[in-house]
């Protein structure tokens, strides 16, 4: 029997929110391949792509990863400082780039869709 959406976001939010570390999809996969051997790889891209779509997740694009979402980005900008050592990722609110970020595009008539900033570098404990 298929799960409904929700119920497959929620097991997508559940195993991300277990690890302490960016996920790639197929890591995804394999953990939810445990409990649900016949799910396929499309079907936790297209999760994935709805949680994005709701602010419940992020895909870091530089290490086309995936972490689950720990503010609120209403009118914001998630800021998400990638440890290069250890591979934590930590989220902050970006909220007073966003005017920043507009001017900029603005001055090429830049439509932007949607705002992320990773910053990669040594996280407090790996840099000590």
């Amino acid at each position: 029997m298929r799960k409904r959406a929700a119920a497959r976001q929620t097991d997508v939010l559940s195993v991300l929110n277990g690890c302490d570390r960016p996920m790639t999809a197929y890591q995804i996969l394999e953990q939810l391949q445990i409990r649900e051997p016949d799910i396929a790889p499309p079907t936790v891209y297209r999760t994935l792509s709805a949680l994005m779509d709701q602010g419940r997740a992020h895909r870091l694009e530089s290490i086309k990863a995936f972490v689950p979402c720990r503010c609120s980005h209403v009118e914001s900008v998630p800021v998400l400082a990638i440890c290069e050592d250890c591979g934590s990722v930590e989220e902050h609110d970006g909220s007073d780039l966003l005017p920043t970020l507009t001017a900029l595009t603005d001055q090429n008539a830049f439509q932007a869709e949607r705002h992320i900033v990773e910053i990669h570098g040594l996280c407090g404990t790996c840099a000590a």
